[in-house]
Formats: structure tokens, sequence, C-alpha cells
């Protein structure tokens, strides 16, 4: 299946829809995906989807914030941590336990720090806080080839523009999963955030 460059963060997700719901996502086409852990019970839900979709998504924890998130993750079989703010001690960490660090980061000191500590990739969190110009004064100061994600306050219809400002991918909420949506409307969202991804990287 073709790897987009889409996270899906499942906030709020319930344990007892969590299978359900990744199912349709990857169905969808997104296989990379987010258990924040301020939702409810987040490890049951890493392990659930873990145990039931490991083989076919790419999961991780979002807001991880200490060493106890980082080993829970990598107990249950996670794959990458992503953190709302940049924390080179974890950082560090992730990557000793060979798990994937996206830090959350705004500034171009952050990212510097993210970078040298070792991080994959960087979350540019909120995004909309940086908009169209951050990124591109973002994208020319840091290393070619440096994942330079937008997290947070991104529509579908400004996936263009972000991504010629130097956007490599992009982080979705509410724009895939709010809690209480049926799963047909999951799937319609989903479709809609791979029809709007494929569109715009088609053409770079």
């Amino acid at each position: 299946m073709k790897r987009r460059n889409i996270v899906a963060t499942l906030h709020g997700v319930d344990v007892d829809q969590v299978v359900e719901v990744v199912e349709v996502l990857v169905e969808s086409g997104i296989s990379r995906i987010e258990i924040p852990l301020n939702s409810p019970n987040p490890f049951g839900s890493i392990s659930a989807i873990t145990q039931a979709l490991g083989d076919k998504a790419i999961i991780g924890a979002g807001m991880a914030l200490n060493r106890i998130d980082v080993d829970g993750l990598k107990v249950l079989g996670g794959k990458f941590i992503s953190s709302p703010n940049c924390n080179p001690e974890i950082i560090s960490l992730t990557k000793g336990l060979g798990l994937l660090s996206w830090p959350g980061v705004v500034t171009p000191s952050e990212c510097f720090a993210a970078l040298a500590a070792g991080a994959d990739g960087l979350n540019v969190t909120p995004a909309s806080m940086a908009g169209i110009n951050g990124f591109k004064a973002l994208r020319a100061l840091l290393p070619e080839g440096t994942p330079l994600y937008a997290v947070g306050g991104v529509k579908l219809s400004e996936f263009k523009k972000y991504v010629q400002a130097g956007c490599s991918g992009f982080g979705l909420g509410s724009e895939i999963y709010v809690p209480g949506w049926s799963i047909n409307k999951v799937a319609d969202k989903a479709a809609a955030a791979v029809d709007a991804h494929d569109t715009v990287f088609k053409g770079f």
C-alpha cells in the first residue's frame, strides 16, 4: 500500500472503537496512526491496534512527555513518539529505544535542538501559528531533506500552499476523526484527506 505523508491523530478515541476506526483509516490509505496519551485509556488503545493491525499500520503515541510514556509505547510494540514540545532528553531516550522521534517545534532554535538530539522529523505545531510564511522561513534554514510536517489547524484546502512552502506532510486531527462520529463519516473524511494529499503531492 502507498505510504502517504499523513499522520491521523485520534484525539479522544475510545478503546472500544479504536480498532474499527483504524481499520477504516488503513483501508482508506492512511497507515500512520497516532494515539494521544491524554485520550481515554491510551495504552489500551495502542495495545489493541498493534495486535490487530500492527502489520498494516505504523502506530505511535502523541503527547509523550516523559520516560514512562516512551517506555510504555516501546513495550506495546509502537513505532514512533510524537512529543508536543522539543525536549532533547525525550528525543534521545526515544532514539535509544529504537523508536522514531517526531517532536513539536515552532522556532528555528527548537528545530536545530531537536535535530541535534536525533529527531527523525519535525512537527511544526500548531502549524496555524507558523503559517505559510513561517514554513517558508523554516525550510530555508533547515538542512535539505529534513521532514517537516504541519500539525494543527491545517485544512485540506490549504495542503497545496503548505507543500509549496516546503511542508513534507500533515498531522490531521479533527479533519480525520472526532469522538462520536460514525464509521461512515470517518471513512468519508479519510477519503477526502487522501484525495487532497494525492492531488497535491502528484505534482511534487
